[in-house]
């Protein structure tokens, strides 16, 4: 029998769809996102409609999404990721001119991990894959802050009777929560971070992922991103006024 050592495998590169309708965008980010050892570009796409087949074939982990693009949107798109089963592991980041606006809190709503201003620094984007790439949300404090008062101004998006049915909906599945996953979610929703978390409730990091993904689990969100919007639109964390 062969006894000798085997040299430890390589992680597998991430694996990035670009989905923009300026094709001299999408080569700078190509020529990026190639430059590193631990990802690579896996296809390229002009508009929602062929960013969703090629995410299908090409499996892709994390998707660079332009919001706003002719024909199928980025919006639409990341409903279509979002709602097929086999694409479950795919996380879309958003990219978009404003830092935050009305259709970035559709975008969270429709499944997207996070989303990134194309003024971004290289080193902010290649984080940002990264991040997504691991299962996290690209949600700072700074972005959270933005995003709610975003998603307060435009009365949480949607009619009175809609926002009232939704709030039933997530007040519902928030029963489900125990005591401490609640209060978990109320500092998700502040935008703080595991080790934050951790460092307010004075438990360990480990836990704090472990609240973090039961409560996604009973609340059928994808990620940190929609458990912030959740929080709002359910009424369990409400804003202070400045």
């Amino acid at each position: 029998m062969d006894h000798t050592p085997t040299e430890p495998t390589a992680a597998a590169p991430i694996r990035v769809l670009l989905a923009d309708d300026q094709a001299l965008l999408r080569s700078a980010f190509k020529v990026l996102v190639d430059s590193e050892p631990d990802m690579k570009v896996v296809g390229e796409a002009s508009d929602g409609a062929q960013a969703f087949a090629l995410a299908r074939e090409t499996r892709a982990d994390v998707v660079l999404m332009d919001i706003r693009m002719p024909g199928t949107d980025g919006l639409a798109a990341t409903r279509m990721i979002s709602a097929d089963p086999e694409l479950a592991a795919v996380r879309v980041v958003m990219l978009t001119t404003f830092e935050v606006d009305e259709y970035v809190v559709q975008a969270l709503r429709a499944g997207a991990s996070g989303f990134l201003g194309k003024g971004a620094e290289p080193e902010e984007l290649l984080n940002a894959i990264r991040v997504a790439a691991a299962g996290e949300a690209l949600l700072s404090p700074a972005a959270t802050k933005g995003l709610i008062a975003t998603f307060l101004a435009q009365g949480g998006g949607a009619d009175p009777a809609a926002a009232a049915a939704t709030a039933g909906s997530h007040a519902e599945r928030l029963a489900a929560l125990t005591v401490r996953e609640r209060e978990v979610l109320v500092h998700v929703a502040a935008g703080l971070s595991n080790d934050g978390i951790a460092g307010r409730l004075e438990v360990s990091p480990l836990t704090v992922k472990t609240h973090v993904n039961r409560a996604m689990a009973k609340l059928g969100a994808r990620d940190r991103a929609q458990l912030v919007v959740i929080a709002y639109e359910s009424g369990l964390v409400r804003p202070r006024a400045e």
